[in-house]
């Protein structure tokens, strides 16, 4: 039988974890990823930058307002999310990612079931994100969970408009 379980990371290893997982994600992104898409030191994937996100992730997810959920198979670690507050009672999620290893077993679904369940506790009334169009195995997977489209922000650079959506979903 599968063991999967959930948790709120707490200690350094949790966040340690979360890295890890992390780095394999921008691993498989750029193996991934369009070749006639844009490129440079501004991506947001761009590695140096990625790297200075990682080592920030206990400021950037800080409880009570942010956090950070991995989930595990078979004591494993095999995906994770993060969220923080965008505005007063807004939270903006990131970092979605589940290992190749892990996929298959609903843990994308059930970490976002677990991240909306926290973030109702921590306060939060509705929740967003963006996505690379090309994620397109992910969209369904948002949608089923009630995400909805949400107009890009504004002074959205215009050279990204038509390769990231924007989705939202209420929480209570």
């Amino acid at each position: 039988m599968t063991e999967i379980a959930i948790r709120l990371a707490s200690n350094k290893d949790d966040i340690e974890a979360a890295r890890e997982l992390c780095r394999e994600w921008l691993e498989w992104h750029w193996k991934n990823y369009p070749s006639d898409w844009p490129r440079g030191d501004n991506h947001p994937m761009d590695p140096v930058g990625f790297q200075a996100t990682l080592n920030d992730l206990p400021d950037l997810h800080k409880r009570p307002l942010g956090g950070i959920l991995i989930a595990s198979v078979n004591g494993k670690d095999a995906g994770c999310v993060m969220y923080s507050e965008a505005s007063s009672g807004i939270a903006e999620f990131k970092r979605m990612f589940v290992s190749e290893d892990g996929r298959g077993q609903g843990l994308g679904r059930k970490l976002l079931d677990r991240m909306f369940e926290q973030m109702t506790i921590d306060g939060y009334a509705k929740v967003f994100f963006s996505s690379a169009t090309f994620l397109a195995h992910a969209r369904d997977m948002y949608e089923k969970a009630g995400f909805i489209p949400m107009p890009h922000p504004a002074g959205f650079p215009d050279a990204w408009r038509d390769k990231v959506y924007f989705m939202e979903r209420t929480l209570t």
